[in-house]
Formats: C-alpha cells, sequence, structure tokens
C-alpha cells in the first residue's frame, strides 16, 4: 500500500503544471520599471536557444539593476562580446540570478572588479568572488543597465538557474508580470515527406501549405493528399502586448486523431544541450531563407530534453484510404493559443516533384572521421561533427577552397589546414585564414601558425582562403585634442579599428602607469575614467597600442593637462 501511496504522489508531481514547481512571490523585480520584454526564454537564436529574457530599458542605458534576493556575488565576467559585463548572484533558496550586457556595477562590486582587472592589467576578466564576500541584499542596486558584449540595443539580459545544475529555467514562472493577451501568429506551414516512399500533394519533398483563418479564430490548411511517413513544421512568433517584437513561443502540441504525437516547451534546458537546436529547426531552410521553421518532428539525432510527450517521434504514417485529421497548438507562456487543424487523407498520387539528393564525389559518414585533400588545404572532420551522413560539395583551389555550404550544420568543431611553406617568413607573419562571407569579404578566422603550417578550427561552413594584412590598426583621439585641459572631464575616449584581420588586443598607460580602458567593439571605442586613478601631474602623458589579429601594431601618443 506504500509503494502504491507514493506511485500516485509521484504521478501527480508529474503532471502538475510547471508554474506550481517554482516559488513564486519570492524574487523581486531586477528594474524598477514595468517588465516589457525584447526577448523571451528559450526563443529561437543562431545554435542556440535563449537563455534568459530581455527586458526593455526605455532605449536609456543607466538605469538601476536591483538584486531581486538577498544572496551573495559569485561570478563577475566582462568581456568584449557575449554577455558583456554580467553579475551572478546566488540566493539561498537554490537559485542563482544572471544580469547581463550591464552598463557598470554597484559601487562595492565596481570597485571589487576594477582592483581585479588592475591587477591583472586585462579589461576582460572573469572572477569567482568568495561565498560571501560581496553580498547583496533583495532591492539593492548591484548594477546599471547597458548595452555591452554581444547586444544589439539597450536592454537587461535577466536569468534564473539553478545553483546547483546551472540549467536556467523561464523566468516567467517564478510569478513575474508581463502583460500579455495577444496570440502567438503563424507565419507558415509546412509539410515534410519523411520516409523514403512518401509523398505529400506529389511532392517527395518538403512543401508548403495554405491556410485561412476562421471565425472562431483558427487556422485550417487546405486538405492534405499523403502516403507513407510524413511531418509537419511551422514558422511564427509571439508578441507581447506593449511591445512590438517578434518573440518565441512558449510551447508546441501536435495532435492526431485526439492523440498527442508530440509537445514540448521551453520551462528549461541545458547549455550542454543548446546547440541541438539546429535539429529542432529546419536547417537547411534556415541557411536558404534565414526563416526558422520549428519541426513538429523529432529527428534521430535530437537529443534535445525539451520534449514532454512523443509517440513515433511525432512522425505520421499515412495509410491508404484513411483520413487524419492534425492540430496544432501553438501557445505563449500565458496560454494565449493558436490552433492550426490540418485534413489529412491518405491517398497514393504520381509523384511530381521528386527528391533533390544531388550526389558528389565525396560523402560524409557522420559517426566517422572524415579527411579530405583539397589540394591549399586538407580538412579534418571528427566523428560526430555531423548529424547525419550526406554528400558534401567540396572544391580544390590554389589558395582558396571550398566547403559545402550554410546549408549543414556542423556540430563540432573541424579542423582546415592551409600549407604555407611556400610564403616568405615576413609573409607568413602576415597571413591569416580567413572565411569569405556572402559578399565575399575576408572574415578573420582565428589562425594557429606552426611549421609552416596555418590551422583554423570552426565550426562554419564555407568558403577559406589565406590574406595577407600588412597596414596596422587606426587609433584617433575622440573627445580630446593634443595639449588640452581636461580639468573637466569625467573621461577619455578615442577611437580604434582595423580594416582586415581584426584588432586582437590595446594597451594604454598614462604617465607610465597602465591604465584601464574599457572597449566596446560596437562603437569601436576604447574609454578610461578619471576616477579610475589619482594624476599627480597636470601635465599627463597618454600612449596607447593597438595590434592586429597578425601583429601589426601602431602605437598613438598625446599630452594633455589636468588639475
Amino acid at each position: 500500500m506504500r509503494f502504491f501511496f507514493l506511485g500516485v504522489v509521484f504521478s501527480l508531481v508529474q503532471i502538475l503544471p510547471a508554474q506550481e514547481k517554482y516559488p513564486k512571490n519570492v524574487f523581486g523585480s531586477p528594474l524598477e520599471i514595468p517588465l516589457i520584454l525584447a526577448g523571451t526564454f528559450g526563443e529561437l537564436r543562431s545554435n542556440h536557444f535563449h537563455s534568459g529574457i530581455d527586458i526593455k530599458t526605455q532605449r536609456r542605458q543607466g538605469l538601476p539593476v536591483l538584486a531581486i534576493a538577498d544572496g551573495t556575488v559569485t561570478r563577475i565576467k566582462i568581456s568584449h562580446w557575449g554577455y558583456g559585463k554580467a553579475l551572478y548572484v546566488a540566493h539561498p533558496n537554490g537559485y542563482t540570478s544572471v544580469y547581463a550586457h550591464l552598463q557598470k556595477f554597484g559601487p562595492e562590486i565596481e570597485q571589487y572588479i576594477k582592483k581585479q582587472q588592475y591587477k591583472k592589467q586585462s579589461y576582460e576578466i572573469e572572477v569567482f568572488p568568495d561565498y560571501g564576500e560581496l553580498k547583496v541584499t533583495q532591492g539593492s542596486t548591484i548594477a546599471y543597465s547597458g548595452n555591452t558584449g554581444g547586444s544589439s540595443g539597450p536592454h537587461l539580459h535577466f536569468e534564473i538557474r539553478s545553483s546547483v545544475t546551472e540549467k536556467p529555467t523561464n523566468p516567467l514562472l517564478y510569478g513575474y508580470e508581463v502583460r500579455d493577451a495577444t496570440n502567438p501568429s503563424l507565419l507558415g506551414l509546412f509539410a515534410y515527406p519523411i520516409s523514403d516512399d512518401a509523398v505529400v500533394n506529389q511532392s517527395a519533398r518538403k512543401i508548403q501549405l495554405n491556410f485561412t483563418k476562421q471565425p472562431d479564430g483558427t487556422f485550417l490548411a487546405d486538405k492534405v493528399n499523403a502516403i507513407g511517413t510524413i511531418g509537419f513544421g511551422f514558422n511564427g512568433f509571439d508578441r507581447q502586448d506593449l511591445a512590438a517584437n517578434k518573440n518565441g513561443v512558449y510551447s508546441v502540441k501536435q495532435t492526431v486523431n485526439g492523440r498527442v504525437y508530440s509537445e514540448y516547451d521551453f520551462e528549461t534546458f541545458s547549455f550542454g544541450e543548446t546547440r541541438y537546436i539546429n535539429t529542432l529547426i529546419d536547417y537547411s531552410h534556415f541557411g536558404k531563407f534565414r526563416q526558422r521553421i520549428q519541426k513538429c518532428f523529432k529527428e534521430p539525432y535530437n537529443r534535445l530534453g525539451i520534449y514532454r510527450t512523443l509517440h513515433n517521434n511525432g512522425k505520421i504514417a499515412v495509410k491508404d484510404g484513411l483520413s487524419y485529421k492534425v492540430e496544432l497548438s501553438i501557445s505563449d507562456i500565458e496560454d494565449n493559443t493558436i490552433k492550426i487543424v490540418i485534413p489529412v487523407d491518405g491517398k497514393r498520387e504520381a509523384v511530381k516533384m521528386k527528391k533533390e539528393d544531388p550526389e558528389t564525389s565525396d560523402f560524409i559518414i557522420a559517426n566517422k572521421p572524415n579527411n579530405f585533400d583539397l589540394g591549399a588545404a586538407k580538412v579534418y572532420f571528427p566523428a560526430n561533427t555531423f548529424y547525419e551522413d550526406f554528400y558534401i560539395d567540396l572544391a580544390k583551389g590554389a589558395d582558396t577552397v571550398s566547403i559545402h555550404n550554410n546549408k549543414v550544420p556542423a556540430h563540432r568543431n573541424f579542423t582546415i589546414s592551409f600549407d604555407a611553406k611556400k610564403f616568405s617568413e615576413e609573409e607568413k607573419r602576415r597571413l591569416f585564414i580567413a572565411r569569405l562571407d556572402e559578399n565575399l569579404e575576408p572574415r578573420y578566422s582565428k589562425t594557429f601558425k606552426r611549421d609552416g603550417s596555418f590551422t583554423t578550427r570552426t565550426r562554419t561552413l564555407g568558403t577559406y582562403t589565406l590574406v595577407k594584412d600588412t597596414v596596422p590598426p587606426s587609433i584617433k583621439p575622440k573627445n580630446f585634442k593634443e595639449r588640452q585641459w581636461l580639468s573637466n572631464y569625467s573621461y577619455l575616449s578615442l577611437l580604434i579599428s582595423d580594416d582586415l584581420s581584426g584588432i586582437n588586443s590595446y594597451e594604454a598607460t598614462l604617465n607610465g602607469e597602465w591604465i584601464l580602458m574599457e572597449y566596446e567593439p560596437k562603437t569601436k571605442t576604447i574609454t578610461y575614467n578619471f576616477e579610475d586613478t589619482t594624476l599627480d601631474n597636470t601635465q599627463c602623458d597618454l600612449k596607447v597600442t593597438v595590434t592586429d589579429n597578425v601583429g601589426n601594431s601602431n602605437t598613438f601618443t598625446s599630452t594633455f593637462f589636468r588639475k
């Protein structure tokens, strides 16, 4: 009897709504303004799911960022890209809150991290303060909102993670209120013939389906004639009431004749699985049209843990003479839902559009390592670089090689090695491996040089070549002039840029002493705050050295005066 009772309790826990798993009214708001989102949790991004919510900051920087609960700072990270300036706070109830793209930290934390930056003599830094060394209280100002790192505009990226597993969970499950009575939007609907014998509307390829909105608000697709194993996918977005942003949806459910065939949501995920987003979306379609179709069926190489229910991996075995009612329910976290009805008749028809499966002379076996000699370069794909076997399109060249295209995702890094023995030592110093973008512009790929061989590791397919960079970076003063009095200035800024390989490092001294320059790549600006150090001399001698990725350096010197 005891075992039966435990089983009942476990079953009840399993079916509790996600919202009831997380504490409500425990965490305060991270901002003093109403929460309006620019991005939702689980939103589909390039090669990853969005691990938090992006909160609008009224197009401003410098808004106070508040600790959502008592806790201690466990991690501070500052980087040029990614999260920019980020703060991690552990709370006694087992959760960690994360605040990113910050302009600066609160006074105590700012003083602590700048001391570490000056000790390391580096703007980019990652530190893990001792537990309890930097305590915070709920509602206290721990930082100020900004636009640092990979942010495309001022906002606060906010996360709640498990302190034990570090898995992020949807912050809106903790009781935060965001006005949302708006249904998700449907942009496109697609059908996929999956099995070798499958045909959908006389096509053995993916096809787009037409649909119309019905008086009751549901969407009805045109009737589908099919045979074999098929699947469906959609392209859509969600929108909150007070924002025009096209955000990600929360959950998707597919039923066939009333039975749930697939169901997934964005309650939580692990960082270790996030790159498998490329198996959830139709990556080939994304590579061609930059649109993300979410597949309602699970591929055999899909290892995502977001699924709640799967029957036959969401694939539908359509038999001749039978009819099927497929329904897709697409919802946001407030349960605003759109429903799409797809009538399917099992009907065998002649194929008018055959499969596109171009064969080449080279073939990838996904679970084994693959080596190819392309003349100017060799490419090595470790086992499981790709999700499935396929014909790969490779092109040899004297200095340039082509490695397939952007319609196939690489899950792991692969290696490209160029033979550079024919170049002089001076030429080798100025050469680097570059990937040519869609406009044939070279993009620096981190290049390792050893014994006449240039090597790069990447997860991006495309065209690669060797490029020479002989021009040093540019350095220009932004807010001051030579021999100017700067007594009333609070900061000093300069513009730095490089026309080809990109900036690798920069360093600045004032009267011979290292000073902290904050680099913002988006604006190509480095900034020094006069509050950081005490200047003993009226005359100040500034020296800034900037080096690009192949070692070309430029040094700027200037004298100014300050009391």
